[in-house]
C-alpha cells in the first residue's frame, strides 16, 4: 500500500468537489480528489444549468467566469404559461435588481478541470473501493485502489462531495443520521436537440402534466415532459416527444419551438432528499451526498455551490486562524439554505406537476396558488427572491 498525505480528501470530481479543491488551492489549502470515473465520463454528463445570482458571483469571484460571461445568456426570470390562464413571469430583476444565468452545468465541471489541472491539483480518477476510516477521531484517512494497486491518504478532513449513491454519507452511522425523503411517481424525460431556443426559460402547465422549454447554447435546445417514472427511453421515440411537448405549450409558443432529432435522451426521476447532519467528526458532506431537489426550481447545482461556499470558509477559518467554530456550525448553516431549497422545489413540483392519485381539491389548490401569483405583488416579490437565490448567512 501507498501513503500520502494532504490536509483535505475530497471525495467526487463533480462540481462540488472539484469547485471545493479549487477554492481552497485559492487559499493555500492542499487537496487530493478521488473521483470513481474517468474525466470523459464526467465530462460527458449533461445536466442543467440555471444559475442563481450568488452562484454567478462565486464563479466570478473565484475567476472561473470568463467563458461564462462571453457565452452565458443572463436571465431576468423565468416564464410559466397555464392552460386556460394568463401567462406569469418570475421578474427577478424587477423584485431583487439582479439577474441569474443560463449556463450548463457540464461547461462549469470543464473549466474547473482545467483550472486545477492548470494550476497541478491533484486529481486520481478510477479511483475503487473508497472507504473512509477513523472520520470521528482527529487523524481520518481514506484508502481506494487504482490499477490494482492500494493507496491511503492520512488527512484533516474528508469532504464527502460523491453524490446520492457515494460512500461518504454511509459513513455517518445510522444512529447519528437522520433522512427526509419524498420520491415522485413520475420523472422528467429530456431531450437536446441542436435547434436555436425559445428567449425565456418556460415552465408549462397542462391537464396532462408539466412540459419545460429550456436552453444550453444559441444553436442547442433542452426540452422536457413530465412522464411515468416507470416509462422507458424506447417507449418515447422523437416523434411521440415532440407531439407531447408541443400539445402541453400554447399554440403561440409551441409554433416557435423548432423540433428537430434528438442528440441526447434521457429520463430522470424526481426525489426531495435530505440527509443530516452535513457533519460527524472530520467529515463534512456537500452537494448531491447530502441532498436532492427535484429540477424544478433549478436548485441542485447551486445548492452544491452554497454548500461548499460555506465549507470552504470553514476550512479556512480552522487552517488560518486555527478555530474550529465554523467546522461546528456548518452543518447547521448549510442545511437552513438546503430546506429553504427544498420548500421552494416542492412547491413548485406541485404547482406544476400532475399527481397520479390526486382528487379535485389538489386541483383547485394548485389553480388558487397560481391565481395568487397572478395577483398579489407580495407573492411575487417573495417567489422572485427565493428563486434568484437567497443571500448567504454571515
Amino acid at each position: 500500500m501507498t501513503s500520502e498525505r494532504t490536509q483535505v480528501a475530497i471525495i467526487g470530481g463533480g462540481p462540488a468537489g472539484m469547485f471545493l479543491s479549487h477554492v481552497l488551492h485559492r487559499h493555500g489549502i492542499d487537496s487530493i480528489v478521488l473521483e470513481r470515473r474517468t474525466k470523459a465520463h464526467v465530462l460527458g454528463r449533461i445536466r442543467a444549468g440555471v444559475l442563481e445570482a450568488g452562484t454567478v458571483d462565486l464563479l466570478r469571484d473565484y475567476d472561473l467566469a470568463e467563458r461564462m460571461d462571453r457565452e452565458g445568456k443572463p436571465k431576468d426570470g423565468t416564464r410559466i404559461v397555464w392552460q386556460g390562464r394568463p401567462d406569469f413571469f418570475i421578474d427577478v430583476r424587477r423584485w431583487t435588481g439582479r439577474q441569474m444565468m443560463a449556463w450548463g452545468q457540464t461547461y462549469i465541471t470543464e473549466d474547473l478541470y482545467a483550472a486545477r489541472e492548470r494550476d497541478g491539483g491533484a486529481i486520481v480518477d478510477e479511483a475503487g473501493d473508497v472507504a473512509l476510516h477513523d472520520v470521528e477521531s482527529g487523524n481520518p484517512s481514506v484508502s481506494y485502489t487504482r490499477d490494482g494497486v492500494s493507496h491511503r491518504i492520512a488527512c484533516d478532513f474528508v469532504a464527502g462531495c460523491d453524490g446520492f449513491h457515494g460512500v461518504s454519507r454511509q459513513a455517518i452511522p445510522d444512529h447519528m443520521r437522520r433522512e427526509f425523503e419524498r420520491v415522485y411517481p413520475f420523472g422528467w424525460l429530456g431531450i437536446m436537440v441542436e435547434k436555436p431556443p425559445l428567449k425565456d426559460l418556460i415552465y408549462a402547465y397542462h391537464s396532462d402534466g408539466m412540459a419545460m422549454a429550456s436552453q444550453r447554447n444559441p444553436m442547442l435546445s433542452r426540452y422536457y415532459v413530465q412522464a411515468p417514472v416507470t416509462d422507458r427511453i424506447e417507449d418515447w421515440p422523437d416523434e411521440r416527444f415532440w407531439d407531447t411537448l408541443l400539445s402541453r405549450f400554447p399554440t403561440e409558443i409551441a409554433g416557435r419551438i423548432e423540433s428537430g432529432p434528438s442528440i441526447e435522451k434521457s429520463m430522470a426521476p424526481l426525489r426531495s432528499f435530505v440527509s443530516e447532519p452535513l457533519r460527524y467528526g472530520r467529515l463534512l458532506l456537500a452537494g448531491d451526498a447530502a441532498h436532492i431537489v427535484p429540477p424544478t426550481g433549478a436548485k441542485g447545482l447551486n445548492l452544491a455551490f452554497s454548500d461548499v461556499h460555506y465549507l470552504s470558509r470553514a476550512l479556512r477559518t480552522y487552517y488560518e486562524k486555527g478555530a474550529s467554530h465554523d467546522i461546528e456550525r456548518y452543518s447547521d448553516q448549510a442545511l437552513r439554505r438546503i430546506w429553504a431549497a427544498e420548500n421552494l422545489s416542492w412547491r413548485l413540483t406541485k404547482m406544476l406537476h400532475v399527481f397520479p392519485d390526486e382528487d379535485p381539491f389538489d386541483q383547485r389548490i394548485r389553480e388558487s396558488d397560481y391565481d395568487l401569483l397572478l395577483t398579489s405583488e407580495s407573492a411575487q416579490q417573495a417567489l422572485a427572491h427565493e428563486y434568484v437565490g437567497l443571500p448567504f448567512e454571515d
